[in-house]
C-alpha cells in the first residue's frame, strides 16, 4: 500500500515535475495537485484526504502559512512537508509553528526528498541540521517565541527532558513515566533530532540553554 500525497504549489510545471518524480518511488503516490490552499480544501471537502501534503509557502488566494495552520487545526493527522525556495529564518520558524513536520528546499536532491518523506512517515518529522540551526538561532531575546512551542515539544517529551536532566537511568525514567523502555527510546531519538544533539549530556545542556529546563 502506497502513502498518498497532495502537492500544493501554484507553479504548475514544478508541481508536475515533482509528481513525476514521486510517482517513480515505490512507496508514494501523488493523488492530486492544487494551486493553493483553497483548492486543497475543496478536495478535502470531497473527502479526498492524503497522508502527506507537500506544501509551498508563497501562493495566491491562500498561502502556505494559512494552509498549514488550517491543516493543523482541522486535520492534524495529515503530515505537512514544506517544499519551497524560501529559506528565510522567520519563514521556516512560522511554518514549523503552524504545524509543518519538515522543511526542504526545491533545489534539494531527489534523494533528500525521498529521505524527508520516509522520515515523516516513520518518525513523524524531518528536520535537517540546517533547519534546526535556523530554528535555534531564532530563539533569542528579540523574538517573543516560546522554545517549547517553536520546537513542537509535547507534554510527554517535556517530562522526558526533565527526567533526562536528572541522575535517573533510562530504565528508571521509563518506570517514572509508566511507559516501556522502547517508548523512552523513541522520546530520546525524537528529541535528539529536534534539538540537534547526539547525547544525553548535550540534550540537557541544550534544554538548559533554551530555558526549557531551569538551572
Amino acid at each position: 500500500m502506497k502513502y498518498t500525497i497532495a502537492i500544493v504549489d501554484d507553479h504548475q510545471l514544478i508541481a508536475k515535475a515533482i509528481t513525476s518524480l514521486i510517482n517513480r518511488m515505490d512507496d508514494y503516490e501523488v493523488i492530486y495537485e492544487a494551486e493553493n490552499g483553497l483548492e486543497l480544501i475543496r478536495h478535502f471537502n470531497l473527502n479526498i484526504i492524503p497522508d502527506i501534503v507537500l506544501l509551498d509557502v508563497n501562493m495566491p488566494k491562500m498561502d502556505g502559512y494559512e494552509t498549514s495552520l488550517w491543516l493543523k487545526n482541522n486535520y492534524p493527522e495529515v503530515k505537512v512537508l514544506v517544499l519551497t525556495m524560501n529559506d528565510k529564518e522567520e519563514v521556516i520558524v512560522k511554518m514549523l509553528r503552524n504545524g509543518a513536520r519538515g522543511y526542504i528546499l526545491k533545489d534539494c536532491k531527489p534523494s533528500e526528498l525521498k529521505q524527508a518523506l520516509d522520515a515523516i512517515v516513520k518518525k513523524g518529522f524531518y528536520y535537517t541540521e540546517y533547519i534546526t540551526d535556523k530554528l535555534i538561532k531564532s530563539l533569542n531575546p528579540d523574538h517573543i517565541i516560546d522554545p517549547i512551542q517553536a520546537l513542537g515539544l509535547n507534554e510527554r517529551e517535556l517530562n522526558f527532558i526533565q527526567l533526562a536532566c536528572s541522575e535517573l537511568t533510562y530504565a528508571e525514567i521509563a518506570d517514572q513515566m509508566c511507559v516501556s523502555p522502547r517508548t523512552v527510546d523513541g522520546y530520546r531519538e525524537s528529541l535528539f533530532q529536534k534539538l540537534n544533539v547526539k547525547s544525553r549530556v548535550s540534550l540537557a545542556l541544550q534544554a538548559i540553554r533554551l530555558g526549557i529546563v531551569p538551572m
